[in-house]
């Protein structure tokens, strides 16, 4: 006779467990592609190949997802300017390497257009400018321009050019750095 499963037995309960991570990273790859409304439970989980239960197991709803994906690209953010205030080698350099960073972020643009209409989306955006802004200003320091409206310029620069619709190309950036460079 063959065995049958308990009653209530789930296969899917076999399934490994999803960890909240890689919610996570789902939602931010979802937020990149599809603005802030692809961050759902039942598109994510059809995209992650379970279901919504596994989503509510590990957050209480959407709008605690929403702000645990945006944490997560905060504390990411705030993390590579820290990262960059270490590095030692040239300031030139450093600068380009920063800016191709954001440039290529595929998650921000799309949380610069939610800011506009969610204010936790927009906090979290003045946090991570503030921070960004203060490093460029001390990295240009280093290159000779003490100009405060040097650094918000290529901060301005950095936030406009992905929300142009252009791809990822540096090429306005590093023309943009080379003209500031060239006044010190």
């Amino acid at each position: 006779m063959p065995l049958r499963p308990k009653r209530g037995y789930d296969e899917t309960m076999s399934r490994p467990r999803l960890s909240p991570e890689k919610w996570l990273i789902a939602g931010l790859d979802a937020l990149a592609v599809s603005g802030p409304n692809a961050l759902a439970a039942e598109p994510l989980a059809r995209a992650l190949g379970t279901t919504k239960g596994s989503f509510y197991w590990h957050f209480k709803d959407v709008p605690t997802f929403q702000q645990a994906v945006l944490t997560a690209w905060e504390t990411a953010a705030l993390e590579h300017v820290v990262t960059q205030l270490s590095r030692t080698d040239d300031a030139d350099k450093r600068l380009r390497d920063f800016g191709q960073t954001v440039l290529t972020d595929p998650v921000e643009s799309q949380l610069r257009i939610w800011g506009q209409t969610d204010e936790r989306v927009a906090i979290a955006l003045v946090e991570v400018d503030t921070e960004r802004l203060n490093y460029l200003t001390r990295l240009l320091r280093q290159l000779g321009l003490g100009n405060p409206d040097f650094a918000r310029a290529v901060l301005a620069t950095l936030i406009g050019l992905p929300l142009t619709g252009a791809d990822t190309d540096a090429a306005p950036f590093d023309t943009l750095v080379d003209t500031v460079l060239a006044l010190s």
